[in-house]
């Protein structure tokens, strides 16, 4: 049995529908479908989901919004023409007119992307469409209620042989719309996966996969066919994006395997996220990833090491300014706390009085513009001379590096290089892992 999430580029228009049909067909196992909003169906186009927070913002501002919640019904009104479907969404879109009067919410408005695109998959594919809202909740505080949900989702499903359920929202206990973040589809095809006890959580997008390297660094980088989910949770957190990360967890605990797909490349076998594999990756590393725009702060103090607590009284100083960190290593008399910089800036001179009264240091020395690069891959930990290929590949590319930090788990390292550095460190990276193989 298989659970099947689309993304909003794969249901953008009637004819990328026809696509999404087919594929459903074509696969008896693909019972429960998750779809997203209608995305953009060019360059220019705007997705569903951003024309109803205007809608919504207009009504909300007491404005006539007749006019954008109309456009917003044609987009829907061509899909369904471009599928010779006998549905209308009429009172649907009185109803939507009505609670938008009423002042329903952000979340009710936004949610509305999903649902209606629910009820057409429904109708489509001749499934039978279960409203997110009755089955994921949230409690009073807004946080997903994990038990709660699997408890009703389970009963909702069972002896329900096909259905849609669509993505990106629930609802608190009191019946209000509640919405996960952006790219929130991904976590109810999860969640759906689990409670349902799928063999597999199919995500179908506009991708075959994840990439070993960011495609707009890197021309064509291969692809990464198998990524376990440690891995996948380092190369997300700095960066890379196919997959909302917290979609990872329901799946995780139950041993479900994610494959992403590519809806416009179905044969394409795109990539795996799995708990663990026997199966090598094809290079050392399993992917590359980064962000600009961190800043160091290097605390010197002689006898730093001898100090019981320095530590502690270091990142008090940041805790007590709201700034989190991102990778502290240190030396014998040195700590370096790497910071975002958007957040560091504005509370860099409270954090530098802080850091003199509770630790009181020799010397404080701020350096800003860097970014960090995360080398991925569980290979990484039987191969040797790992880290040693890649400072050599960065020596020969004149790319100084700022910052080394290797966890034990030896899954991943990160290096700081400067901002301007950034480009060229990742492709020389990929350079020698992956097109020499050296």
């Amino acid at each position: 049995m298989k659970v099947v999430k689309f993304g909003g580029s794969s249901l953008a228009s009637a004819e990328q529908f026809a696509k999404v049909g087919k594929i459903i067909r074509a696969d008896e196992q693909r019972k429960y479908v998750v779809p997203s909003a209608p995305g953009k169906r060019n360059a220019k186009d705007t997705k569903v989901t951003d024309m109803l927070y205007g809608c919504y913002a207009a009504a909300e501002a007491g404005e006539n919004f007749k006019e954008k919640l109309a456009a917003i019904k044609a987009r829907y009104d061509e899909i369904i023409k471009g599928l010779s479907l006998s549905l209308s969404l009429d009172d649907e879109f009185k109803k939507i007119a009505e609670n938008f009067k009423k002042k329903a919410g952000k979340d009710y408005a936004a949610s509305r992307g999903e649902y209606l695109n629910g009820i057409i998959m429904a109708n489509f594919l001749g499934y039978e469409f279960v409203d997110a809202a009755e089955v994921i909740k949230f409690d009073m505080e807004g946080n997903f209620d994990a038990e709660r949900t699997n408890e009703l989702l389970t009963a909702r499903l069972e002896g329900v042989e096909r259905a849609v359920v669509p993505g990106f929202y629930g609802s608190y206990e009191d019946g209000r719309v509640k919405t996960f973040s952006r790219g929130g589809s991904d976590i109810t095809g999860s969640i759906v996966a689990k409670a349902v006890k799928a063999e597999v959580y199919e995500n179908w997008t506009d991708v075959s996969g994840f990439l070993i390297a960011d495609p707009r660094i890197i021309d064509n980088p291969k692809g990464i066919e198998t990524i376990t989910y440690r891995e996948l949770r380092e190369l997300a957190y700095m960066g890379a994006s196919v997959l909302h990360e917290d979609a990872i967890f329901p799946v995780r605990n139950e041993g479900i395997p994610i494959n992403i797909k590519n809806t416009n490349a179905p044969e394409d076998n795109g990539t795996w996220i799995v708990e663990s594999t026997c199966q090598k990756s094809k290079y050392v590393i399993t992917g590359i990833a980064g962000k600009k725009g961190f800043c160091s702060v290097n605390v010197d103090k002689a006898m730093m090491n001898s100090e019981v607590g320095y530590g502690r009284r270091v990142l008090q100083a940041f805790e007590e300014n709201g700034i989190s960190f991102e990778h502290v290593p240190s030396g014998i008399d040195t700590m370096t706390v790497f910071v975002h910089q958007d957040e560091f800036m504005h509370k860099e001179q409270k954090v530098v009085s802080a850091l003199h009264r509770l630790a009181k240091p020799d010397y404080i020395d701020i350096e800003s513009d860097l970014a960090l690069i995360a080398v991925v891959g569980r290979g990484m930990k039987s191969t040797r001379g790992t880290a040693g290929r890649i400072f050599s590949a960065l020596a020969h590319a004149n790319v100084n590096v700022k910052m080394i930090d290797q966890g034990s788990s030896e899954l991943n390292i990160i290096i700081g290089v400067a901002n301007e550095d950034f480009e060229t460190a990742i492709t020389a990276i990929y350079d020698i892992f992956v097109v020499t193989r050296i």
